[in-house]
């Protein structure tokens, strides 16, 4: 796994990683050994997840991502299975999810680039970055993604 590899030591031209329905324990057998080795990796991570993935209990991901503050930002789907397939019920489309997921990877990958292009300019910048913050972000839906970009 790429984030094992970023773990270790940093990769060449990775300026972030995306997790699209990271597997965080095993089906139905609720754990967090697998996010073990994220306290390592100094890139920015993504994690996009649905609110029934029987692989990613977000009781259990939403401490995960606490804890490793600024260089997360943790993007939940209502509703979505590992698959990123919806209930009926949610009045939304696979399409419409797979939309809203490549949306969101689109302007993660933009905010970075951002961020990035003001640390080269101005190195005193970092200081006062998100990146930095010690907070990790949570979004949910178009409706956050929306105010995100307000």
């Amino acid at each position: 796994m790429t984030s094992q590899a970023a773990a270790q030591h940093p990769l060449d031209g990775v300026r972030g990683l995306v997790f699209f329905g990271f597997p965080l324990h095993p089906p139905n057998r609720a754990g967090t050994k697998r996010a073990d080795h994220f306290a390592k990796v100094t890139v920015p991570m993504l994690f996009l997840q649905g609110t029934r993935d029987t692989l990613a209990d977000l009781k259990l991901l939403r401490p995960v991502c606490a804890k490793l503050g600024s260089r997360v930002t943790l993007h939940v789907i209502e509703t979505a299975d590992h698959s990123f397939h919806v209930l009926k019920s949610s009045g939304r489309s696979d399409a419409e999810v797979l939309r809203e997921l490549a949306e969101t990877a689109v302007s993660w990958a933009e905010e970075i680039e951002e961020i990035q292009s003001k640390l080269a300019q101005n190195p005193e910048a970092k200081k006062n970055t998100c990146m930095k913050t010690g907070h990790y972000k949570e979004r949910g839906g178009k409706a956050a993604r929306v105010r995100q970009k307000r």
